[in-house]
């Protein structure tokens, strides 16, 4: 089976990234408590931007930052930027593993916005994900839910951009995959750098909390270097599914670190998110040409 050898070379890669990007919302969670917002996302961007420059540049030359659609571009980026900005947010008040679940509500955003953005029509299969991973999403913040809280439209608003950001991705196509890296942390980067001033915190960070804002950085950078790697040896029909491994990662970091476990119906709508995300990456992936 040709598919057997680049999933068994980008597997373990592409579970790093996971790794990592979990870790990079478990360590954001325990430092947005206690910093200011803006500081938080300012240290994740700039390390992945430190960390994916150098890799564009060793990869496509001096000239990787040369986009054929600059405004396309930079709009991508901003909407990964208030993605991150109202996750941070939302992870303030509410569990990880619930508030990670509630940003799998972007392939759904995906699926109603491709028809007006891309001109393509959902088929029964993405309409039928669709609808199950909302009724996954109505048991997991009923009345009475730790996630049922004021913070879960920050979530929402943040899977609606993630959701912009991946139909963005997909009009890129043409586009080299390092510029589009590299394009992916420059609105966050600079736009922070020039209000840093006004959000740092008036307290000395303590060499715990340094090393903390540090692994942020690390964490971002790495993760997107790994999907990046990943993708490279695999097509993305072969590694989506594995993206809801990330919500293991996100239970055991919220239940390691903060003392938090999902009860029995939010671990029952966070399984029917899952299990609807997975059916219809299944599903795109026996459709997809082969080739």
């Amino acid at each position: 089976m040709p598919d057997v050898h680049p999933l068994r070379r980008a597997l373990p890669l592409f579970l790093l990234a996971g790794l990592c990007l979990s870790s990079l919302d478990a360590t954001a969670k325990y430092l947005v408590r206690d910093h200011a917002l803006f500081l938080v996302v300012w240290a994740r961007y700039a390390g992945q931007m430190l960390v994916v420059t150098p890799f564009a540049w060793q990869r496509s030359g001096p000239g990787f930052w040369r986009t054929r659609h600059p405004a396309l571009q930079l709009l991508r980026s901003a909407f990964l930027l208030g993605a991150t900005i109202c996750f941070f947010g939302g992870l303030r008040y509410l569990p990880l593993a619930e508030g990670s679940a509630i940003t799998f509500l972007a392939p759904i955003f995906v699926i109603v916005l491709s028809g007006p953005l891309l001109g393509e029509r959902p088929n029964r299969a993405r309409w039928l994900a669709s609808i199950t991973g909302f009724i996954g999403i109505v048991i997991l913040v009923r009345p009475g839910s730790a996630i049922f809280h004021p913070a879960t439209l920050l979530l929402v608003v943040a899977a609606l951009c993630n959701a912009l950001y991946f139909l963005m991705t997909r009009m890129l196509a043409d586009e080299s995959v390092y510029t589009t890296l590299f394009y992916s942390a420059l609105a966050g980067t600079v736009g922070l750098s020039l209000i840093l001033p006004w959000h740092i915190d008036a307290g000395v960070l303590t060499w715990r909390e340094g090393a903390l804002f540090l692994l942020l950085g690390l964490f971002a950078g790495l993760g997107h270097w790994f999907v990046i790697s990943a993708h490279l040896l695999a097509p993305a029909s072969l590694l989506t599914p594995l993206t809801y491994l990330q919500m293991v990662w996100a239970t055991s970091y919220g239940f390691a670190i903060f003392g938090q476990l999902p009860d029995g119906w939010s671990a029952l709508g966070m399984a029917i998110i899952v299990v609807s995300g997975l059916w219809l990456a299944l599903q795109e992936r026996v459709g997809a040409p082969r080739g």
